[in-house]
């Protein structure tokens, strides 16, 4: 049963499509274990990853942590990191994953070091979230809510085009789902404001730095692919969106001409010290 506060549409957008979640999307880098730990002061005991997806935020913890829980309430996308942990070798003891939710998390209270919600922020009741992370946290403890910016860097046309679908993607829901069975996202720009007017916090602020990973066309396509909107769209009507698809990765084909180039993924980090 899903507890008080949780969107079941939120739950379930992701629904079914964890493989191509995980091939494409870009993995946390290593600047967040540097910065956290930096505010934490210490190597964390526990760390949380809350909203993990498939672990692409989780498995960077592996060796900077005594331990890493994942937490996912979407069945799907934990599968796949409970898949992949079986086939990490000498992972011992120190990650898990877990089926759970935000407001309600499998952990003492203050009992864990360091909170973060890559990607995944947005898709949760920020009151009942920021408390219950809050009763998790240690004094002193971190939460730090991650983003990547969308779309990745990479040519003024090609963007506005990813950014035309995805809006298309959204008029389409606004057409085929009911209100009801529509998922609700908060809007990323406000996770700051919102850590600091829940008062749990004794410190908060923003930080914004970047990565480069490598890309060529089908992945840059397929991170498109890979947006809940245009996922969801393709369940309910797959032809919707076919032309505009098909032109998108046409435009991408041609720019990368078979190659494989550095791209600039920009992160923006909110995090809240308790």
């Amino acid at each position: 049963m899903i507890p008080n506060g949780n969107s079941k549409p939120n739950i379930e957008r992701f629904l079914g499509y964890q493989d191509e979640y995980d091939r494409y999307r870009p993995e946390a880098p290593r600047m967040v274990i540097e910065l956290l730990t930096t505010y934490l002061g210490r190597r964390p005991s526990l760390v949380a990853d809350v909203g993990c997806g498939t672990g692409l935020s989780t498995f960077l913890w592996k060796d900077a942590a005594d331990a890493v829980t994942g937490v996912e309430p979407n069945p799907d996308m934990l599968g796949k990191a409970l898949d992949k942990l079986r086939l990490l070798e000498n992972s011992g003891q120190s990650l898990s994953f877990m089926q759970g939710y935000s407001n309600q998390l499998p952990f003492a209270e203050r009992s864990v070091d360091i909170v973060t919600c890559s990607q995944s922020f947005h898709w949760m009741d920020p009151v009942s979230t920021l408390q219950e992370i809050f009763r998790c946290l240690r004094p002193g403890g971190v939460f730090a809510a991650y983003d990547c910016d969308w779309p990745l860097m990479l040519q003024p046309d090609i963007e506005a085009r990813y950014n035309r679908l995805i809006a298309a993607a959204d008029d389409l829901l606004a057409e085929l789902q009911p209100a009801s069975e529509q998922a609700y996202k908060w809007d990323k720009e406000g996770h700051l404001s919102r850590i600091k007017a829940s008062g749990l916090f004794s410190y908060a602020r923003e930080i914004v730095f970047h990565h480069t990973e490598s890309c060529d066309a089908q992945r840059y396509v397929g991170l498109m692919l890979s947006q809940g909107g245009i996922q969801s769209v393709l369940k309910l009507a797959p032809a919707a969106l076919e032309q505009d698809i098909a032109g998108f990765t046409a435009d991408v084909e041609r720019f990368f001409q078979g190659r494989t180039l550095p791209v600039v993924i920009s992160y923006r980090m909110r995090i809240g010290v308790k």
